[in-house]
């Protein structure tokens, strides 16, 4: 059996399509588009997480991927990785090294006073969640006092190029795992050319929550949180900025910085446990990082990167410590294209449904009238 053809069905594809762009331009006559600076710097939060969970650092083609898709997401998210799968792959970085990270925000819920020292930046964390009336009518002339205001007695000079980690601390004091060699010399697991094939190492796990939804690694880091898991972290150490990017030197094969992307780096201490080497017990780290400004992706993914952990080494018991249903249930893209197949023409597979459910009361009727 094959799917019925529909006459006329481009027709009317090609009619939603038109219908669809009149929506994003059916305003007053006045009205101008969406301007693609104005997506990438007003809608930075919603920017930074299409960029995040579609897998390419592009800010320019992130923001057209917003307005093309209406602010959808997912869908945006889904054009940008279709365009990087067109892309070839021409160099490799070397690994991020995220202590010269040049900080915009820089916080720590396990410690008061930090190397360097608490650094608030932009954040809603401390606001009233009340809506803020005074911008339905904002003026163009107070949108720019905003920019040019903040700057008059700032000295840019006082502020570090980088700050300490955290951990550093903790780590010469023994209190948490010294840095494995192995994990180091070890070539990360590439999830773009190679299948998720059960039990993966933890860099594909990390790979995969880093590209994952927002919400729904939100929602299984949250029912570990909740009790379905054992998970109680201190954050002890969240950080935004831009991080360079290095590549070998054409000619001299030195390591050159190319550029910089923007990234919130969380680690996390959860509870202290035994080593396998049977030395003095130490505690138990997770890690989250991704493109973009995405402070809840970046502690959701080190919540689960540490109850993941426990799942590889001492079995799963509950969903959140379960490597293959969390890292195939995380990615919108995949769930997201799952979810709207059902939309698209299911016409033989229903009638068959039918023909079966008559056929079934149809016998029942006969059982009853024998």
């Amino acid at each position: 059996m094959a799917y019925v053809a529909i006459k006329g069905g481009g027709q009317a594809i090609d009619g939603s399509k038109t219908v669809f762009d009149y929506l994003r331009a059916k305003q007053s006559a006045e009205s101008s588009p969406l301007d693609l600076d104005t997506i990438q710097n007003q809608l930075r939060l919603l920017h930074g997480r299409v960029i995040s969970e579609g897998g390419v650092y592009h800010p320019r083609l992130a923001a057209l991927a917003v307005k093309q898709a209406h602010g959808d997401t997912l869908e945006a998210a889904f054009a940008l990785r279709a365009y990087r799968s067109t892309m070839p792959r021409l160099a490799e970085t070397e690994a991020l090294d995220t202590s010269r990270m040049r900080i915009t925000r820089r916080i720590s819920s396990a410690f008061k006073d930090i190397p360097g020292g608490q650094m608030l930046g932009a954040t809603t964390d401390y606001h009233l969640r009340l809506m803020r009336m005074e911008l339905l009518n904002e003026s163009p002339e107070q949108f720019r006092t905003i920019a040019s205001e903040w700057f008059d007695g700032l000295n840019i000079d006082d502020i570090p190029d980088t700050f300490p980690k955290v951990l550093e601390g903790l780590r010469k004091e023994g209190l948490i795992p010294p840095l494995s060699s192995q994990v180091r010399d070890n070539a990360p697991f590439d999830i773009t050319r190679e299948p998720l094939v059960f039990p993966v190492p933890r860099s594909a796990a990390l790979s995969t929550m880093a590209r994952g939804e927002q919400g729904s690694l939100l929602a299984i880091a949250y029912s570990n949180m909740r009790g379905y898991g054992d998970v109680h972290p201190t954050v002890a150490e969240l950080r935004v900025g831009y991080v360079p990017v290095m590549l070998p030197h054409p000619i001299t094969g030195k390591p050159m910085e190319i550029g910089e992307v923007e990234m919130t780096e969380c680690e996390i201490v959860a509870m202290y446990e035994d080593q396998e080497d049977g030395s003095k017990p130490v505690f138990s780290l997770g890690y989250g990082a991704c493109f973009g400004h995405n402070e809840v992706k970046a502690i959701s993914m080190a919540i689960l990167d540490r109850s993941l952990q426990i799942g590889m080494t001492k079995g799963p018991s509950n969903p959140s410590e379960d490597p293959e249903f969390v890292l195939l249930h995380v990615d919108g893209i995949d769930s997201m294209g799952f979810c709207t197949h059902y939309k698209m023409p299911h016409y033989v597979t229903f009638q068959s449904d039918m023909d079966r459910l008559r056929t079934t009361r149809k016998k029942q009727d006969d059982g009853v009238q024998s």
